[in-house]
């Protein structure tokens, strides 16, 4: 057998009263796709963030060889050196800067005292090129999407020399299509010879690229599949990953006749914020019933998130007409708490940015939509209250922390969306917006967030579900809207929806 390119022994990581990893073993084989999956909190990103020097030598225990030569990083740059470049879950992009200045930051073009622009910009259209993303480098981040922003991350770490490329969730803001072509990207690096550890709670996409898969779970390396030798599918990586068999992704649901209609939205028009003879949403009309799951459905930059938060308080937009109907009477919703007092919420796509306040704790953060629940008279905070709820939802959506008071930004991923739908479940909503719900999720948690829907729509609430992952809206919804450019294009039922008829919905419409 080949000797690794990459060998961890023994690492041991831990933090205050939890211990993150209990000597962990991996060898990873050059040329090759190696898989890391687990659920949230397993261990996963900590792994890599010993590796890439994010935490240093000395504050955790074990060994790291690279190359068969033994590695004490104390920093990223140390590791980057030697060609393992990490691509973290959340954004570390300057939304100020062009695309094309956050891809060389820290990797300038040019000599020791001048930056050479026309080669930052001629090289950055070069990468943007490679990963499919039609924007002018010259573009400032703040004015692309989540998914796009996900795109400029990976380019940024491809401009560098990487012989060894981690991805942690690379594909979790990226529609289906932008997915695939990412995965082709990493077979084509693989075919160079450049070796990628892939972190993805999407079995299917593992299962389709990666040549080796280690489960890590509570800390532990439970096994590692080859391809091989080993069967490998999504029930078996998940059956490793939770400890249990799962027999479905989807919980099942009684349906029900829905009541009435709860949300109508009529002739609903939005503008672009800063190009203001832009549509972003083009006549659109839809309805939500009571006690019903509705998705939208459609690819990046169709408007989908547009038209939720110019619809949730007017979050975004501009110039926007229309006509919103709460339970059968027309509202004008000209904030976000006009939005929240009509028993509308919004869980957000970009939890980092829009959901929660990273340097706070969990505690506040979960009560932060609905202060006044754990006021007295209303403007008082008592604190024994807001701790006790804050306990008992942070408990109920299995929060993994060292209790509430630990920061939110100190969380992985999946569990600061849990305490972002906590946030919102906290506001006792009765129509509930959920964009991107499960991004970033292991496959455990994405199935608790499902029954958490069902147990919502069976209360007679409504829950919109926007999701880039078409199994998923076909998995729990009841009807499915499509969106392409700006325009509701079509209502699917769930007799008539599949997969292939939605994309020729899209393909169709966007062929005019």
């Amino acid at each position: 057998m080949e000797a690794p390119l990459l060998r961890m022994e023994n690492i041991t990581k831990e933090f205050p009263g939890v211990k993150a990893l209990k000597d962990v073993n991996l060898d990873v084989c050059p040329g090759t796709i190696h898989a890391l999956v687990g659920e949230n909190g397993a261990g996963k990103s900590t792994l890599m963030n010993v590796l890439s020097g994010t935490y240093p030598y000395g504050t955790y225990t074990g060994k790291i060889f690279f190359d068969g030569e033994e590695c004490r990083f104390g920093r990223i740059k140390d590791s980057e050196r030697k060609g393992i470049v990490i691509i973290h879950q959340e954004l570390a992009l300057n939304p100020y800067m062009s695309i094309g200045e956050n891809m060389f930051l820290g990797n300038e073009r040019g000599g020791m005292f001048r930056i050479n622009w026309s080669q930052t910009y001629t090289k950055a259209k070069e990468f943007l090129n490679i990963v499919g993303l039609n924007e002018s480098p010259h573009t400032l981040v703040q004015d692309i999407g989540v998914g796009k922003q996900q795109l400029v991350e990976i380019v940024k770490a491809l401009a560098k020399n990487v012989r060894l490329l981690i991805l942690d969730e690379p594909t979790a803001a990226l529609n289906e299509d932008d997915s695939q072509n990412l995965l082709k990207l990493l077979l084509k690096f693989k075919s160079e010879g450049m070796t990628c550890i892939l972190i993805s709670h999407k079995l299917k996409e593992v299962e389709q690229v990666a040549d080796r898969i280690t489960v890590i779970r509570d800390g532990s390396c439970i096994e590692t599949l080859e391809k091989s030798t080993d069967e490998i599918n999504e029930y078996r990586i998940a059956q490793g990953m939770v400890g249990r068999e799962l027999n479905d992704y989807y919980p099942k649901r009684e349906k029900k006749e829905p009541g009435e209609l709860c949300l109508e939205v009529k002739n609903w028009t939005v503008y672009h914020p800063l190009y203001r003879h832009f549509k972003v949403c083009d006549d659109v009309n839809f309805n939500l019933r009571r006690g019903e799951v509705v998705g939208i459905s459609g690819l990046m930059g169709a408007g989908r998130t547009e038209l939720a938060m110019s619809i949730f308080g007017r979050s975004y937009g501009a110039d926007i007409s229309g006509e919103l109907r709460v339970n059968g009477k027309s509202v004008v919703l000209k904030t976000v708490k006009d939005a929240i007092t009509h028993k509308l919420a919004y869980v957000t796509e970009d939890r980092k940015a829009l959901g929660l306040v990273l340097k706070d704790e969990i505690r506040p953060n979960i009560t932060l939509a609905n202060t006044s629940r754990v006021a007295d008279w209303g403007f008082h905070l008592n604190n024994d209250a807001e701790r006790a709820e804050a306990t008992e939802y942070s408990a109920q959506f299995g929060v993994k922390s060292t209790g509430i008071e630990q920061i939110v930004g100190n969380l992985s991923g999946g569990n600061q969306q849990k305490v972002l739908l906590a946030k919102w479940m906290f506001a006792e909503p009765d129509i509930l917006i959920l964009d991107e719900p499960t991004r970033g999720i292991d496959v455990g948690a994405k199935y608790e967030i499902y029954t958490l829907i069902n147990d919502l729509v069976a209360r007679g609430k409504s829950v919109l579900v926007i999701s880039s992952e078409m199994p998923e809206l076909l998995g729990i919804c009841d009807r499915i809207y499509v969106m392409n450019e700006g325009r509701m294009i079509g209502e699917l039922s769930a007799e008539e929806f599949s997969q292939e008829t939605i994309m020729m919905m899209i393909l169709k419409a966007s062929s005019k």
